[in-house]
């Protein structure tokens, strides 16, 4: 699998994985006040736009995303890289992590969807939830689908910082779309991964949610799971659960705030 990405700045290396359907190309406005920091690195993950194959109605598991980005940062440096990972990046990042902790210095784990982290019988309600929103996607189409990915994630409807980037849901993001909610959810709610390995770890991991996300959501009762196995307290973030894209000018200042502070002694 050769996965597409696009290398942009100067300085450390700073891999960004979104949340959702996001390629490269979806967190574009954060990236702009991102690269005077870092060499940001940004990709199409398995499944999606320029890194889709023709297993694409194979499905995929995390171990594989997991693998994807292992390979495409071996390929980048030898030095262990800064992470940013939202949604089920964050579940790529932690997977990562776990199995390849020489690679990453510092990941932000902005409200990783791993139903693993919940206690056993809301790790079912939610398991539950991303089968109920392939039926409906199945069912209704993607507009419905994504009012209820919208739901189950806590995607915010906050007002929004000016002049952003639009998104339209072009073909290309349906296709996308329906990769997300058909595999993707799929993978998630197979995730087998023993995340308390990562209270061993050697990776600086900084849980994250962001501060519009509502507290009862998939998303952000993952986000407290993880700091609390961790014992630390989680980092609110500007915007909601893709706050990265609704407020890319807070969103960025504050994680430059977050992972200079990572990258003190141990």
């Amino acid at each position: 699998m050769t996965l597409y990405y696009e290398k942009r700045g100067n300085g450390p290396i700073l891999v960004v994985s979104p949340t959702l359907e996001g390629d490269a190309g979806y967190t574009v406005d954060l990236i702009d006040r991102l690269v005077d920091h870092y060499t940001v690195v940004t990709y199409d993950r398995r499944g999606l736009s320029r890194s889709a194959t023709d297993r694409r109605g194979a499905g995929v598991t995390m171990a594989e995303h997991a693998d994807d980005l292992h390979h495409l940062v071996a390929g980048l440096t030898d030095e262990p890289v800064r992470m940013l990972g939202c949604g089920i990046g964050a579940v790529i990042g932690l997977h990562l992590a776990m199995g390849h902790p020489a690679q990453v210095g510092a990941l932000v784990a902005h409200e990783p969807v791993a139903p693993p982290l919940l206690p056993a019988d809301a790790r079912g309600h939610y398991e539950r939830q991303l089968a109920g929103i392939q039926e409906i996607h199945r069912r209704d189409g993607v507009a419905a689908a994504f009012r209820a990915v919208a739901r189950s994630f806590g995607l915010s409807a906050a007002p929004v910082e000016p002049g952003l980037t639009p998104h339209p849901l072009t073909p290309r993001r349906v296709v996308n779309f329906g990769f997300l909610v058909e595999h993707d959810c799929t993978a998630l709610a197979q995730d087998d991964a023993d995340y308390a390995a990562l209270q061993e770890s050697t990776v600086r991991i900084v849980p994250a949610y962001g501060g519009a996300t509502p507290p009862a959501s998939f998303a952000h009762r993952c986000a407290v799971e993880l700091a609390g196995l961790l014992g630390i307290e989680p980092v609110v973030f500007p915007g909601g659960h893709d706050g990265g894209v609704t407020h890319p000018r807070a969103y960025a200042a504050r994680l430059v705030e977050v992972l200079d502070r990572e990258e003190g002694p141990a």
